[in-house]
């Protein structure tokens, strides 16, 4: 099967242009070297907001970006869970404290008339 080069660029094209979404990521990391290089990953994408759970902000291309990066680092016997939250699920995430709650993404610009 030959792909066309127009196809390509479209397909990268609309990763691209995708919006962000919020992301659950948490892992289970048995070696501590190695715990240490997918925490400085993962603080570099998103805030931690449990010891092995982080809230992360971003495009289809981000994520996937993401986890090439840990899978480089991850052994084995390491878990890594990466879940996509749609707008409604992360609008009813509770949390205790007012500051750690989950926003929703606003629009990405605003119509001025």
């Amino acid at each position: 099967m030959v792909r066309r080069a127009g196809a390509v660029r479209e397909h990268a094209g609309a990763l691209m242009a995708d919006k962000r979404q919020l992301h659950l990521v948490t892992y289970d990391i048995r070696d501590p070297k190695r715990w240490r290089r997918a925490y400085r990953i993962l603080r570099g994408y998103g805030i931690r907001i449990q010891y092995s759970v982080f809230r992360v902000n971003g495009t289809a291309l981000q994520i996937a970006q993401l986890r090439w990066d840990l899978q480089r680092v991850l052994g084995a016997e390491d878990d890594l869970l990466v879940l996509r939250l749609c707008a409604g699920c992360a609008a009813q995430a509770a949390a205790l404290h007012e500051h750690d709650q989950w926003p929703v993404d606003q629009a990405p610009f605003k119509i001025l008339g």
